[in-house]
């Protein structure tokens, strides 16, 4: 697998509530349809990774974009489904992807543990802070504002699509990795 060609930033698609919960039992804790929508603009076209227990949750493929399942055991997946059986493998495998699609970033979308592994890698956080506190079993790893920076900021109502207020938070990495830390490239 080549590691040249153009940057693929690693961008991190999560839906967090205000005290960081994700789910519980494998399961969204809220529906809203905005972020629904976000999710498919934002993801569209580009290599979407996650792992099996979020593709479980979803059922099938994303229509419009290639999915790399992260999973270290057996199992069927469907045959237009990407297998990895390691992080360092879906990220090349992301990578090559991007490339391919001719799309400059690299979607995680899950779960806890493949957000706890990709967030010090991340480039960017494309959060939706979910103003409720469910209890849940699922957490998104806290946010270092010593590395993220706050971006823009978006807030919502909720409403007739939308059961709780939202807001859209996107961060992006204040600055490069020290020398030799490890990136989306050179993992």
């Amino acid at each position: 697998m080549s590691g040249g060609g153009a940057p693929v930033a690693l961008a991190i698609i999560v839906a967090a509530a205000d005290n960081d919960v994700i789910g519980r039992d494998n399961q969204l804790l809220w529906r809203l349809r905005t972020d629904m929508r976000r999710f498919r603009s934002l993801t569209m076209g580009h290599p979407v990774l996650m792992g099996r227990k979020t593709f479980e949750s979803i059922g099938k493929p994303l229509a419009g974009r290639e999915t790399i399942v992260l999973t270290r055991g057996g199992g069927e997946l469907p045959p237009d489904i990407v297998r990895a059986s390691s992080l360092d493998e879906a990220l090349a495998l992301g990578r090559e992807a991007a490339r391919r699609l001719g799309v400059g970033r690299l979607m995680v979308a899950g779960g806890a543990q493949v957000y706890a592994e990709c967030l010090p890698l991340a480039d960017e956080i494309l959060l939706t802070r979910v103003h409720a506190a469910p209890a849940g079993d699922a957490v998104f790893p806290a946010i270092n504002p010593e590395i993220f920076a706050e971006a823009s900021r978006e807030a919502h109502p909720a409403g007739a699509e939308d059961e709780h207020a939202f807001t859209f938070i996107n961060y992006k990495r204040k600055r490069e990795r020290s020398p030799g830390a490890p990136t989306v490239e050179n993992r």
